[in-house]
């Protein structure tokens, strides 16, 4: 499949799948997206206290570097886990420039030791922050109430409706604690749907530039 490196609206850069018309971040900005539906909406909830996260969708590491930074301001500790099904290529992250557009420079180390590091080894980015990026389908995740905060950042229901499914929202619901949290850009009533059948109670909020909606729901 054809991959690009485009600019998003807001300056930053994400990659595109021509064949799926689908990009790894919104168009409409890829920082802007990542601040508003997982920061704001998500990782803020938690100011504070310690936090683990599950990404689903690791991706180009956007998600993760921002909740980095957002920790190292807030002096917030946080277990990171990433779990990507088909890794970035080191040449197409070599391209994104998320450390220039978050003027991040004293941290371009911790984003190149992010993507540089082995999967499925815990490495410590700070005194505060430990990430595993573990390579695995979504579908074998098997966790059981080890996490605060889900990021579902999976590519759309358009164009992966699988990964959408009640049989995927059950082990995020699953892999949650007590009260745990998701946030996705997602605001389908399909969506909706599969959430709720297996035990979330689901709020919309506003969504990010350039989308109406999203979604947030509760263990």
């Amino acid at each position: 499949m054809k991959r690009e490196v485009i600019k998003t609206q807001d300056g930053s850069t994400t990659i595109h799948l021509e064949e799926w018309n689908e990009s790894y971040h919104s168009k409409h900005g890829a920082i802007q997206e990542a601040k508003h539906v997982f920061i704001k909406n998500g990782l803020a909830l938690f100011a504070g206290q310690k936090v683990a996260i599950l990404e689903i969708g690791f991706g180009t590491g956007l998600n993760a570097f921002i909740s980095f930074l957002e920790a190292q301001k807030m002096n917030q500790s946080v277990d990171y886990v990433g779990v990507e099904a088909y890794p970035v290529a080191a040449k197409e992250i070599l391209e994104m420039n998320y450390v220039v557009e978050l003027e991040a420079e004293e941290q371009q180390q911790v984003f190149e030791k992010m993507h540089e590091s082995n999967w499925n080894e815990k490495v410590k980015l700070s005194d505060n922050f430990t990430i595993v990026k573990r390579q695995q389908f979504f579908q074998d995740i098997d966790d059981v109430a080890q996490f605060d905060l889900i990021y579902f950042d999976a590519f759309g229901y358009r164009v992966q409706p699988e990964l959408w499914s009640t049989l995927i929202f059950k082990k995020m619901y699953d892999a949650l604690k007590g009260n745990g949290v998701l946030v996705t850009y997602a605001a389908r009533g399909v969506v909706k749907r599969s959430m709720i059948e297996v035990g979330f109670k689901v709020e919309k909020l506003e969504g990010p530039p350039g989308k109406r909606e999203m979604f947030r729901a509760f263990k």
